[in-house]
C-alpha cells in the first residue's frame, strides 16, 4: 500500500515552500507542483493522500482541476485555497467534490486540521475498502448449497422453511448453516446479514448464487 502524499499545487513559488515547511513540521509526505497539469502529468492514479490547489492558476485553474480529479477517477480528496474566495466560489467548489475552502491568508491549523480530515477519510475509506474485498473473497468459497441456504437466511426464513423449500432436512440446513458461518468468519446471524449485504458483497453473492446447486 502506498504511503499517502500531501501535494501542493501553486504557481508563486513562495506559496508552494511555505505549504511545504508547515505540512513537513506534521511529518507529512509533500510534493509540491507549481501547475494543475504538472500535477496531472506526475501524479500516481494508484497513490493515496490528498491535493492542497490554489484557484488562479494559468493552464488549469484549481476548479478545473477539481473536475479532473473526478473524471480520472483519482482518490484524492481536493482543498482548495484562494486569494478570493467567496460564497459562490465556495458553493461551485464543493458541488466539484472540494473536501474544504480555505480563504488566504489561512490560519495554519485550519489548513492542518483540512488535511487531516482529508487523510483519515482517506484511511478509513481504503480500510472499508480492503474489508469489503475480504467479505467478497469470503462469499466466493461458499459452494451452490451453502449459497441457497445463505439466501433463505437473508430472506429471515427459519430452517424449517429453507429445508422444505430446498427439499433437504433440517439438520443439513443447520449443517450448511454453521459452514457459511464458519466460511464468512461472522460470530452471529446479524453479523453475517450485514456482511453479506456491503456492496461488494452483492456482486459476489450474485455470481456465487449462478453456482449449480451443491450436494442435496
Amino acid at each position: 500500500m502506498s504511503h499517502p502524499i500531501v501535494h501542493v499545487i501553486d504557481d508563486d513559488a513562495a506559496v508552494r515552500d511555505a505549504l511545504r515547511m508547515l505540512l513537513k513540521t506534521e511529518g507529512l509526505d509533500v510534493v509540491t507542483h507549481d501547475s494543475a497539469l504538472g500535477f496531472l502529468d506526475s501524479v500516481d492514479r494508484a497513490g493515496t493522500g490528498c491535493v492542497v490547489t490554489d484557484v488562479r492558476m494559468p493552464e488549469m485553474t484549481g476548479m478545473e482541476l477539481l473536475f479532473k480529479v473526478k473524471e480520472m477517477g483519482l482518490s484524492l480528496l481536493v482543498i482548495v485555497i484562494s486569494a478570493h474566495a467567496d460564497v459562490p466560489l465556495a458553493v461551485q467548489a464543493m458541488k466539484e467534490g472540494a473536501l474544504d475552502l480555505l480563504e488566504k491568508p489561512f490560519d495554519d491549523e485550519a489548513l492542518l486540521a483540512a488535511v487531516r480530515q482529508a487523510l483519515a477519510f482517506d484511511s478509513g475509506k481504503r480500510a472499508q475498502s480492503s474489508q469489503e474485498q475480504e467479505i467478497a473473497r469470503r462469499l466466493t468459497t461458499l459452494t451452490g448449497r451453502e449459497n441457497e441456504v445463505l439466501a433463505g437466511l437473508l430472506r429471515g426464513q427459519p430452517n424449517k422453511i429453507i429445508a422444505h423449500e430446498l427439499g433437504i432436512s433440517v439438520r443439513t440446513v443447520e449443517v450448511h448453516r454453521a459452514n457459511v458461518m464458519a466460511k464468512m468468519q461472522a460470530g452471529s446471524l446479524p453479523e453475517l446479514v450485514r456482511m453479506s449485504l456491503t456492496g461488494q458483497a452483492k456482486g459476489a453473492a450474485a455470481e456465487a448464487g449462478a453456482q449449480p446447486p451443491g450436494d442435496r
